[in-house]
């Protein structure tokens, strides 16, 4: 049975009211999905209580923030973090032979990957030292949370952890190639999958991504004998959005934390079985400085601006409108993004229940020229209205996210195009 689970109505507004606290594992780094339900918790008076990755220092151990750094973040945040390292993942934790996953690439070139050889009794035992730190440190950070919750409030605790690329400078020229190369610089993600360098990524983003979550569901549990507690995660597994006027699930092609993604709705799905508040929200695509890497995954991200039409919603479309070059219009954009996500070599990998997908070179050169000739449309390719959408993304996530917590569903929701119109459109 397909685990499907698309967001129909706008959930009724949450009762989260002042006294109540909203708690972020994980660190606020520039403007992102996050963001969103931190405005609509402090919106409504609640208290934010964040937390930090840390930072490491030129010999590579791990660190609290600095006074000033500490200051910077809460003043991103508009709350007080609890200043104990919560870094996520295995890559600077040495093994066995006291070498470090980082360390194990010194002097590999990026055209070595599919020669390099790693011990996965090491990696297992690096992985193992990483989730002991991990762990023991997110038992530091409860018990301070703990000092500072008030009696009876409700606690909405947030998970906003993803990513797990190793930290060795060799991998980002190989995920170049893999996310955007073409012709000679093509690179087959499913080929680097099966490579030990991609064994390794695998197990890294299942660690960061997932596995976090059960941690911190985990950790918490002596926080859901006294309070009343949810907990919210970020996931992706593609998103519906409007393709020849019709709400059609699609899906950005190769995503290689999917993966992990799936994981992570598998564990909020076992919590949810034992009775515990855990939803994992599948959000749409959108353009952040984190996903700048995945160029092309913003091509799904233009037909919102029918969705919004279709709801009423004008200032958005009418600021995106204002920001295209000459002769561009709303229409010709919508034109060719439905051109793009009805074309053969994106629909041949369509595939819901084979999701996520790896990449093939036609497909890939496909989706970054249209990308590029979507990019294109703008007057100012340093002003692009994939910034205007992507905030209206995290908006609206934010907003239903923030009112589902309240009285949770389901372990697991879609948020496509046409609730996040629906609830933009009612915000405007």
């Amino acid at each position: 049975m397909s685990r499907y689970n698309a967001m129909q109505e706008i959930p009724a507004t949450a009762g989260f009211k002042e006294g109540d606290v909203l708690f972020l594992c994980g660190e606020l780094f520039g403007r992102g999905y996050a963001n969103g339900i931190v405005d609509e918790a402090k919106a409504k008076g609640m208290t934010i209580i964040g937390s930090t990755v840390g930072r490491r220092d030129s010999e590579g151990n791990l660190r609290a923030l600095t006074e000033e750094e500490l200051a910077t973040a809460e003043e991103g945040l508009g709350g007080k973090i609890i200043n104990i390292p919560l870094e996520a993942g295995f890559d600077m934790e040495p093994g066995e032979d006291g070498i470090t996953p980082v360390d194990r690439f010194k002097g590999v070139k990026p055209d070595d990957w599919a020669s390099v050889k790693l011990d996965p009794a090491q990696i297992e035992f690096s992985k193992q030292r990483g989730t002991e730190r991990f762990k023991a440190n997110l038992a530091a950070v409860v018990t301070e949370l703990e000092k500072v919750l008030p009696a009876s409030c409700n606690l909405l605790v947030v998970h906003t952890m993803a990513g797990g690329i190793p930290r060795a400078r060799v991998f980002m020229p190989i995920l170049n190639k893999l996310f955007k190369g073409q012709g000679d610089r093509f690179l087959s993600s499913e080929a680097f999958w099966n490579s030990d360098m991609g064994r390794l990524c695998d197990t890294s983003f299942n660690e960061v991504t997932a596995d976090t979550y059960g941690y911190l569901i985990e950790a918490t549990a002596g926080l859901r004998d006294k309070l009343s507690v949810r907990y919210a995660a970020y996931g992706y597994h593609g998103t519906a959005v409007l393709i020849n006027g019709v709400s059609t699930w699609q899906s950005y092609t190769p995503y290689l934390q999917g993966w992990a993604k799936i994981r992570l709705e598998d564990i909020a799905i076992a919590a949810w079985e034992k009775g515990i508040k855990a939803t994992v929200y599948n959000c749409p695509e959108i353009l952040t400085n984190s996903s700048a890497l995945f160029l092309g995954v913003e091509n799904s991200l233009y037909p919102l601006l029918g969705a919004l039409r279709t709801e009423g919603e004008r200032s958005i479309v009418k600021e995106c409108q204002g920001m295209l070059r000459e002769g561009a219009t709303i229409d010709s954009l919508l034109e060719l993004a439905n051109t793009y996500l009805t074309s053969e070599l994106i629909t041949s990998t369509r595939d819901f229940d084979s999701w996520p997908q790896h990449n093939n070179p036609e497909q890939q050169e496909y989706m970054l020229n249209t990308s590029a000739e979507l990019i294109g449309m703008n007057a100012d390719p340093k002003e692009i209205i994939c910034a205007v959408l992507s905030r209206g993304v995290f908006q609206g996530v934010g907003k239903l996210m923030f009112d589902s917590s309240w009285a949770p569903k389901a372990p697991i929701f879609w948020l496509n195009h046409d609730v996040i119109a629906k609830t933009l459109a009612k915000k405007g």
